[in-house]
């Protein structure tokens, strides 16, 4: 049987560090919104898990808007209330790696068939897809948002293989996040992490994702070999 893959979008598929732009015309300093970039992905997540712990769900753009809140006063940048509408629109139309499209080309060539998996609702991936021009190469979109779940709680990564409708052997979970890798693992699924630095460090918790490789084209050759 053919694989499923589905892959994670934010920081897999799109590029979050493509806000770095907005915030240098901002910030007027590019060290500093690199820096506010980065704590800003960070909060991002840490409030996801967060609220997923306190079973205090809401859609990941409030945890990203918190976020950018929270960046702000820490490094008391001064953002403007304006300043960050901009910024969360901008979040929405952060473009793909330039490796996304030719790599899906190439799985759907094989006939493979792709989802895009997310911590991001159904419209909001579905738009930020289809601007960034990845959403017509994809299967599905799976949000996390029906089980009002972040990843990496195990029930969503059930939730994905219901909707698939396929065995855990036979579903690959596709990130550039180590937490993504591994909480897909402990549910069964099989994985690939996509190290797209090459510093980048995986948790030390004792497995290893089944594929390490440096980008998605990588990944297409090998799924298809």
């Amino acid at each position: 049987m053919q694989p499923v893959l589905a892959f994670d979008v934010y920081g897999t598929l799109i590029d979050t560090q493509g806000v770095t732009v907005e915030l240098e015309k901002r910030l007027r300093d590019s060290a500093k919104a690199g820096e506010f970039s980065k704590r800003w992905r960070e909060k991002q997540l840490e409030y996801s898990f967060r609220r997923g712990l306190m079973g205090a769900y809401v859609p990941f753009s409030e945890c990203t808007r918190e976020a950018l809140v929270f960046t702000d006063r820490a490094m008391q940048t001064g953002l403007t209330d304006n300043d960050q509408d901009h910024l969360m629109a901008i979040y929405a139309e952060l473009p793909a790696f330039p490796d996304v499209v030719p790599a899906l080309d190439q799985l759907r060539d094989a006939g493979i068939r792709c989802v895009a998996f997310s911590n991001g609702t159904h419209e909001a991936v579905t738009k930020l897809l289809a601007r960034a021009g990845v959403e017509s190469h994809m299967d599905a979109v799976v949000s996390v948002d029906d089980v009002k779940r972040f990843k990496p709680d195990p029930a969503v990564y059930a939730y994905l293989r219901t909707r698939l409708e396929i065995r855990p052997e036979h579903t690959w979970l596709i990130s550039s996040n180590p937490f993504d890798v591994i909480g897909a693992t402990h549910a069964g699924l099989r994985s690939a992490w996509i190290r797209r630095h090459a510093d980048a460090p995986f948790d030390p918790w004792g497995g290893e994702p089944d594929m390490t490789v440096s980008d998605l084209e990588i990944l297409a050759e090998r799924i298809i070999r």
